[in-house]
């Protein structure tokens, strides 16, 4: 199958055109430059998007603008071209993407910054949000993700391993998405995870209390 995967819950955007588990082309852009960055992408590779199999994308936890820029994206391409659509854990992914190169036996700790210094992490396969000073984990764990490199001074005081800011790892990666995706479908049953209320809607609460 040929999968164009992308992810736009971090703060850093990613694009990847997959074929049958092999990634052809990755591309970094701004979530506004999504869709020129995955046009660039299938240009480098020859293929027109009515060649596309499927779309997989991420779904958070991450920012809440960026979840719904994804979304908005990976509905409309469904549609345009008429292809099933798979929603991917951000979270998941990051840590995916990280089998294979982190040290053998070391845990992998997914981190997305949540702000409101808080940060999304997946821990034994529960998505959790918390500030990034309760964040459990085991000694030497790796901990991947924007919200790692945030938070890295913290993190490593407590004994975390954090890979260096501009290593790939701490982004969500298009092959990871494709891997984790366990079956396309109709847009409707691709939905966001937030795991915490947005902002706004949390401001509008505390009003009404």
């Amino acid at each position: 199958m040929l999968i164009l995967a992308f992810d736009t819950a971090t703060s850093s955007s990613t694009v990847a055109l997959v074929h049958d588990g092999v990634t052809l082309g990755e591309r970094v852009a701004a979530s506004r430059a999504l869709l020129e960055a995955a046009d660039a992408l299938l240009n480098d590779a020859g293929v027109v998007p009515a060649e596309l199999d499927g779309v997989a994308c991420g779904i958070g936890p991450g920012s809440f603008t960026g979840v719904r820029i994804g979304l908005a994206h990976a509905r409309g391409l469904a549609l345009a071209l008429g292809v099933p659509v798979a929603g991917v854990s951000t979270l998941a992914a990051l840590a995916q993407g990280a089998l294979g190169v982190a040290p053998a036996g070391c845990v992998v700790v997914p981190v997305v910054d949540a702000r409101r210094k808080e940060v999304f992490a997946l821990v034994d396969g529960v998505e959790v949000c918390v500030p990034p000073a309760d964040l459990a984990f085991p000694a030497g764990a790796w901990l991947v993700g924007d919200g790692a490199v945030r938070y890295r001074d913290v993190l490593e005081a407590r004994g975390a391993a954090v890979p260096p800011d501009e290593s790939p790892l701490h982004l969500p990666r298009g092959g990871a998405h494709v891997a984790l995706a366990a079956a396309y479908g109709p847009v409707d049953e691709v939905l966001p995870a937030y795991l915490r209320a947005p902002d706004a809607k949390t401001i509008a609460e505390r009003g009404a209390a």
